[in-house]
């Protein structure tokens, strides 16, 4: 199968084409602008690293730009994964505009030409921020979102309009509500890398919000993968359907950096603030939906997650510092 997956030099796009090209019968191809919000260097290692495989082929170039992908769209894709966005809770308080453009602008670029070329299977990256903050827990993908910053926002307009867009087409699509990812090759504006930067780099500040309180559902990039992978193959009834893609494990901040600790013998400054605009206080998501529909049965032990991180990250620390 042909697919074609946006956002190729980001942290779940990179991982996700990285297991498509270790199964057999399918051609990868893929876009990114590689803008500069985070490390480009980073971007472009991943970059480097994809290109070995001669099934994959990347163009680079914004969604925003509609002849250009248009051109794409020449190519018959038997799927389309969406993970190109302008990431980041707290940036949304700094540029605005850059989520509009991209979240929205490129959004409706990409999906008017999914429905142009008959394209049927469609997964778009949507987010946990999207809920806001909240008080009922596990959040199920029934409850009433209330998003509190831009990105979360923008992340409600994507499910909304798909919803609308793709109503009576021959195209299901699939928003994917992501909680917390982390893993190998992360990214280095998420709190895990932000750690362990400041492990190896004593120039690097660590900021502590909300003094530590915070909690959140982590959720390890090799079971996003798996279940990536695994909605390939399923038939959905409804022509938009949204799911959390979660480990239904909330944990306290200050306890993964705890964890951290135990791996290193270097120990950061650890320097905390009050809470921040934009941020929510916790996060915890029902997987039950996801579970039943790709009968994943385990999600990776916590533990064994962070370890691999943090061996990946010692071996890696050049591309961060």
């Amino acid at each position: 199968m042909k697919i074609l997956i946006t956002g190729s030099a980001g942290f779940i796009g990179y991982n996700f084409c990285k297991f498509l090209l270790t199964k057999s019968g399918h051609q990868i191809y893929s876009i990114d602008n590689v803008d500069s919000y985070y490390s480009q260097k980073l971007k472009r290692a991943r970059l480097r690293d994809l290109k070995r495989h001669k099934k994959f082929r990347f163009y680079k170039f914004d969604l925003c730009n509609k002849k250009k992908l248009e051109k794409i769209f020449k190519t018959k894709f038997g799927a389309v994964y969406h993970f190109a966005a302008q990431a980041g809770v707290r940036y949304s308080l700094i540029n605005p505009r850059s989520y509009i453009n991209s979240n929205i602008i490129g959004f409706f670029n990409l999906i008017e030409l999914i429905k142009k070329n008959k394209v049927r299977k469609f997964y778009y990256a949507s987010s946990s921020s999207v809920y806001g903050e909240s008080k009922n827990f596990p959040l199920k993908e029934i409850h009433k979102i209330n998003p509190k910053n831009i990105y979360g926002l923008t992340k409600k307009n994507n499910e909304e309009t798909a919803e609308l867009f793709f109503e009576g087409s021959s195209t299901n699509a699939v928003g994917l509500r992501f909680f917390t990812v982390f893993g190998e090759w992360g990214r280095p504006d998420m709190l895990i890398y932000k750690y362990l930067k400041s492990v190896f780099d004593k120039k690097s500040k660590f900021y502590l919000n909300n003094y530590g309180n915070h909690t959140r559902d982590f959720t390890y990039i090799c079971d996003v993968t798996e279940i990536l992978y695994k909605l390939l193959n399923i038939k959905f009834k409804k022509n938009n359907t949204v799911i959390n893609i979660c480990s239904n494990n909330p944990i306290k901040i200050t306890k993964i950096l705890n964890y951290i600790n135990s791996y290193f013998k270097k120990r950061p400054i650890i320097n905390k603030r009050s809470f921040q605009k934009a941020d929510v206080k916790k996060t915890h998501g029902s997987n039950l939906k996801i579970k039943k529909i790709s009968n994943k049965k385990r999600f990776t032990d916590l533990k064994l997650a962070l370890n691999n991180t943090c061996f990946w990250f010692k071996n890696n620390s050049k591309l961060f510092i």
